[in-house]
């Protein structure tokens, strides 16, 4: 009985550490994510099924810049970054606020991307998101983009992680094309060597409510992160240094949203704004009455 018992209790500890370690790894490949990179977008459309003879693909795009990604928040469940772009000449070089990735470990409450600037809540059940990791993209607002959970994988020396969301059109498409209202994202996310890659396999999806998606076309996207010297992304280190109480506050606003529970749609202008033209504008030592005041105005 007693050798029984401690067989018993070396299997339960050997899983227990497999899973500790597992869960490690997982957060190691997350944290990979943060530093300063030169990155490449690499973006082209690949198939149109389109019926239309008049029908124009979107070119080929192929962009290169320099990326500082903040850790911004951490601990065994959760990893926020916030990725910040430098451009410009080297010696006076632009800081801009780019998109955020959050990591929610096994987490429960979703907002999955529909239609129209709308994210609806959806609870999960436990068993759905057991050793998963969801991965929350935010607009350069912060206001939400995209999400989607799977696991970690750890397998023949790589580390990666695959799934597939719903989302707006992205920025680079956005003001050019209107015949097409979703963009199905298959997204793979890849710890490397020399940094990480982020690799897409995209549908252009025309849906209407209660109807059958139409896939009006499809792209393949290829975005590397290559890993250089920190010094290099000092003026997003800065950048960020100085603003980001501010942009604390406009977190800490829409986490209180998010935890409502609700449903979310947002209204693409208010006034012939959109939102992160009021937010860009805000100075550093803007107070949270007003921070809250402008998103609120963008929600129905």
């Amino acid at each position: 009985m007693k050798i029984y018992c401690l067989k018993f209790l070396l299997i339960i500890v050997s899983f227990s550490a497999f899973g500790q370690t597992k869960k490690d790894k997982d957060l190691s490949s997350i944290k990979a994510m943060c530093g300063c990179f030169e990155v490449s977008f690499n973006f082209a459309e690949t198939f149109s099924y389109s019926k239309d003879s008049t029908y124009q693909a979107s070119k080929n795009k192929y962009d290169k810049a320099l990326e500082w990604v903040q850790l911004i928040d951490s601990n065994e469940d959760f990893v926020s970054m916030q990725h910040l772009l430098i451009v410009g000449d080297v010696l006076n070089p632009y800081v801009i606020k780019h998109w955020r990735q959050d990591w929610m470990y096994e987490n429960t409450d979703s907002f999955p991307y529909v239609i129209d600037n709308t994210w609806p809540y959806k609870s999960n059940d436990t068993s759905e998101v057991t050793g998963q990791w969801t991965q929350r993209v935010f607009q350069v607002d912060d206001s939400p983009r995209y999400e989607s959970s799977a696991t970690w994988v750890h397998v023949d020396g790589r580390s990666f992680w695959s799934s597939t969301a719903d989302a707006p059109l992205p920025r680079r498409e956005i003001t050019k094309r209107q015949d097409y209202n979703v963009t199905l994202r298959r997204n793979h996310h890849e710890i490397l060597d020399w940094g990480w890659s982020h690799d897409q396999d995209n549908d252009k999806l025309i849906r209407e409510l209660n109807k059958k998606d139409i896939v009006l076309a499809q792209e393949k996207g290829y975005n590397t992160y290559k890993k250089v010297e920190n010094e290099r992304c000092i003026a997003a280190q800065v950048f960020w240094k100085d603003n980001k109480e501010m942009w604390d506050l406009v977190r800490k606003h829409w986490n209180t949203i998010f935890s409502m529970r609700q449903n979310i749609q947002l209204k693409n202008k208010v006034e012939g704004k959109r939102l992160y033209q009021y937010l860009f504008a805000l100075e550093s030592d803007t107070k949270s009455e007003e921070i809250n005041a402008i998103i609120n105005s963008f929600l129905f």
